[in-house]
């Protein structure tokens, strides 16, 4: 697994150096969209794997259309942000990268997938948005902090995203938009000897791309 973020973070830190666009915390990229195009056109199964930023970038299509689907994820972006301010989100390419993390309120306690009472209350949130813009798919990673085996990080990491697959499946989001994976430790974004960076790394990523009836409508729109 790790060989496989290694190969991704490469491929991506290529496409980062050709196209000259770094993501920013919340920021416009309806203009910087038409340009990441250059980068590669995969939708949600090219974000499979690891680096959803990297991944984001390399699956914008460019041009006229993608600077119109950069419009509605500026949209849909500052809607999450509002719903849940506590989550990060990143505008990266022509998507969105949702961090639930425990700032957001949807975390997980050590060893535990199941979702508390906290965590649905503030996916609850968020899933309004989601139902808002219905012509977008959504890729939903799992990770874990370090402690335990890579084997049981790993298996712990799928069933963190499954949850929350689910949930938003229970709650009319639609599955064919859903697809989950786990990471299990491989991609810590904290430091996993604290206590803290432990719990921070305790996370599920969302991943929102545009679908191809919204790729469909925006090609039509700028034709």
């Amino acid at each position: 697994m790790k060989n496989t973020v290694v190969k991704y973070i490469t491929i991506f830190a290529l496409s980062f150096a050709i196209v000259g666009c770094s993501a920013v915390r919340n920021s416009n990229k309806t203009q910087k969209g038409a340009v990441v195009g250059a980068a590669g056109g995969a939708l949600i199964g090219g974000l499979i794997g690891g680096n959803l930023k990297g991944a984001l970038i390399g699956a914008a299509i460019g041009g006229a259309s993608g600077a119109v689907i950069g419009n509605v994820m500026d949209k849909q972006a500052q809607k999450i942000e509002t719903a849940v301010p506590g989550a990060e989100v990143e505008r990266v390419g022509e998507g969105i990268l949702i961090n639930f993390d425990e700032n957001s309120g949807v975390t997980f306690a050590t060893n535990k997938a199941d979702l508390t009472a906290a965590s649905k209350q503030n996916l609850d949130k968020v899933i309004k948005v989601f139902l808002e813009f219905p012509d977008t798919n959504l890729l939903v990673q799992g990770h874990t902090d370090s402690t335990g085996s890579d084997a049981y990080n790993m298996e712990l990491s799928k069933k963190r995203a499954n949850s929350v697959v689910a949930y938003l499946k229970s709650n009319g989001v639609a599955a064919n938009r859903l697809s989950m994976e786990g990471l299990g430790e491989s991609m810590p974004r904290f430091d996993n000897n604290t206590v803290e960076g432990r719990s921070k790394n305790r996370r599920v990523e969302i991943a929102v791309t545009a679908n191809q009836q919204m790729i469909e409508d925006a090609r039509a729109q700028t034709n």
